[in-house]
């Protein structure tokens, strides 16, 4: 199944719908600056070329955005359909991100992944990622529901900040 993957650039006309609905099936954020639609209009925006989508035929299975600034390359939003997990998928999209990141110029690639989801941490581990001795940070600038997303603690809970 995994040969008839074909990995191509995000189109918002007839893409947006099927990554938003499966975004919400894989991805469990519930702050506002998460929202699906916003985000992928909000990339969509930037026109950079770096969103692409993994389709078997014309299903889109999964997803993977990619950022570049010049100094860092950034991995975001890798999503594949939970019963198309394990069969390459993931893999065949960040080697596309890594490509063209590559072509950019780009030095180093940058990733996040939320202290619940350790199971990927290892995929990722499998592709050449190691854990770096780094605090991960983040600050709003715009308002959202945040405040009723932190735990006793003042942490974020499992909100994709």
């Amino acid at each position: 199944m995994k040969n008839d993957i074909l990995v191509r650039p995000f189109k918002l006309d007839i893409d947006r719908n099927a990554t938003v609905t499966l975004w919400k099936t894989v991805f469990a954020y519930d702050a506002a600056h998460n929202e699906p639609a916003s985000v992928i209009d909000n990339k969509v925006a930037m026109n950079d070329g770096l969103f692409y989508v993994a389709c078997n035929g014309n299903e889109i299975v999964g997803t993977v955005m990619a950022g570049y600034d010049g100094h860092r390359g950034w991995i975001y939003s890798l999503a594949v359909k939970p019963d198309q997990q394990r069969l390459g998928i993931g893999k065949k999209l960040m080697a596309h991100a890594e490509a063209a990141l590559r072509e950019l110029k780009c030095p180093k690639i940058n990733l996040q992944v939320l202290d619940t989801n350790v199971g990927v941490v290892e995929f990722y581990k499998k592709l050449g990622y190691v854990v770096e001795p780094r605090i991960s940070m983040g600050k709003l600038l715009r308002k959202s529901r945040v405040r009723r997303n932190l735990d006793r603690t003042g942490r974020l809970k499992n909100t994709g900040l």
